[in-house]
């Protein structure tokens, strides 16, 4: 059976989903068209059809919205890196707004008392150049004359045949072109799939995943590279073990972020998470602290706490911190952490957090405030035993609307909480991903 071909549609737009998707009410079914704002009219071809809706790809605007502007990126609408460049910062913080509301009040069947102001960089330029990690693809294609070095495509699964990139933080935003070069000159170009950005205060790390042992010569670019453009280059050719520096050769300082507000220094390795955008993490946790109003009487437990990007700071004015996270990597980080920041009042244990089952020993030891930061599936597992914590405070940031909105029905309907005030954190401008902070009381 031949399947019809698909042609160019033409509809009007009436709202638009959180991550930039226009949506249009079309007979039978809706559909969701990547770059439509609402109040458009638009030309556009389904790409992807869904039982309860289809996906489309914006071919043309044919009645623009006041909203939209000219994207900064050249490969804007080619690239999946980015779907919201076609409005403006505050119109991207307004769609965001409001699917963390939706998703609070369809979900949760919650609302807070007041909503708090966005967190977001307020510096000149500050939502460009942000993204301090990052994951490039590398793909030697044939067909063009070059390896291809970036994010994928929005509408396929190829990579993003791209120059530059806004988004990435400085100088790494400039070396796609550089890197395809390198790569391309390697004896391994087909054997290297992708690129660890990491951009710290100090310093600048690649790390190149190779699946074949370099040649002399192999080592010879990289190291090259690295002298010429002033970053760190790592080999990893196995697991997150398999890690070796290249260039230079250790002893190296450890990459590192300041958290200035609380004179507080992070030490992180190439591969650990980081929050991606450094100058909103800094604004995040200090409006983080502030909302959970921690004296200095107050036991403070911080769970999710990763490397201690929260438990560190809110040491400073706490009687004592726990942070508890589930990779023992990230413990050990923590522990190093703390022992460079000078601080002794805050301890570290690795724990499953999603396996949350009451006779934890540290769950019941007289918590006066809770900081929560998980990962997108939420934390269901320990707001069920809020009650045994039974701290009378706790603040959630939250990387994904739906499982917030989830975890505060079981806060407010059989904890006992109260939403005092939500807001959204714009961590990814132009970009659909909603970051979100939920204060609670009780």
């Amino acid at each position: 059976m031949t399947r019809r071909k698909r042609e160019p549609e033409t509809a009007s737009i009436e709202s638009v989903t959180h991550d930039g998707r226009g949506i249009a009410q079309l007979p039978g079914k809706k559909v969701f068209v990547a770059g439509a704002l609402p109040g458009e009219t638009v030309r556009f071809q389904r790409r992807k059809r869904r039982r309860n809706f289809d996906e489309a790809e914006l071919l043309e605007v044919l009645e623009p919205s006041s909203a939209r502007i000219e994207p900064r990126c050249a490969v804007y609408g080619t690239c999946g890196g980015c779907s919201l460049q076609h409005t403006s910062d505050e119109e991207q913080r307004a769609i965001k707004h409001k699917a963390l509301a939706d998703n609070l009040q369809r979900i949760g069947q919650v609302e807070p008392e007041r909503w708090l102001a966005p967190i977001y960089d307020d510096t000149e330029d500050g939502s460009w150049h942000y993204r301090r990690r990052a994951r490039l693809g590398v793909k030697d294609v044939a067909g063009k004359g070059r390896v291809l070095v970036g994010f994928r495509e929005r509408h396929a699964p190829y990579l993003t045949d791209m120059h530059g990139c806004e988004v990435l933080a400085k100088p790494v935003d400039s070396l796609i072109d550089p890197l395809s070069e390198l790569i391309g000159k390697l004896s391994i170009r087909k054997r290297l799939p992708q690129i660890e950005v990491a951009v710290a205060d100090n310093a600048v790390a690649l790390l190149f995943r190779v699946l074949d042992p370099p040649t002399d010569d192999d080592l010879a670019a990289f190291t090259g590279f690295a002298i010429e453009h002033g970053v760190r280059v790592l080999l990893q050719p196995g697991g997150p073990d398999s890690v070796t520096p290249l260039y230079p050769e250790p002893p190296l300082d450890p990459l590192c972020y300041g958290l200035p507000d609380f004179n507080i220094s992070i030490n992180f390795d190439a591969a650990d998470f980081v929050q991606i955008n450094g100058g909103v993490n800094q604004r995040m946790v200090f409006e983080a602290i502030r909302l959970l109003q921690i004296g200095e009487e107050d036991s403070v437990l911080d769970l999710y706490c990763g490397i201690g990007n929260f438990s560190l700071p809110m040491a400073r004015s706490a009687q004592r911190v726990l942070g508890v996270e589930g990779e023992m990597h990230q413990v050990e980080r923590a522990k190093d952490n703390a022992q460079h920041n000078g601080i002794d009042n805050c301890e570290f244990r690795c724990a499953d957090l999603s396996q949350v089952d009451g006779s934890e020993s540290w769950l019941s030891a007289g918590w006066d405030r809770v900081l929560l930061d998980p990962a997108r599936s939420g934390a269901a597992a320990v707001v069920s035993r809020m009650s045994d914590i039974g701290a009378r405070r706790v603040v959630y940031v939250s990387c994904h609307p739906g499982t917030l909105a989830r975890d505060a029905a079981t806060l407010v309907k059989t904890g006992g909480y109260t939403l005092e005030a939500a807001g959204i954190i714009d961590m990814f401008p132009h970009t659909g991903h909603v970051e979100s902070l939920a204060v609670f009381r009780k």
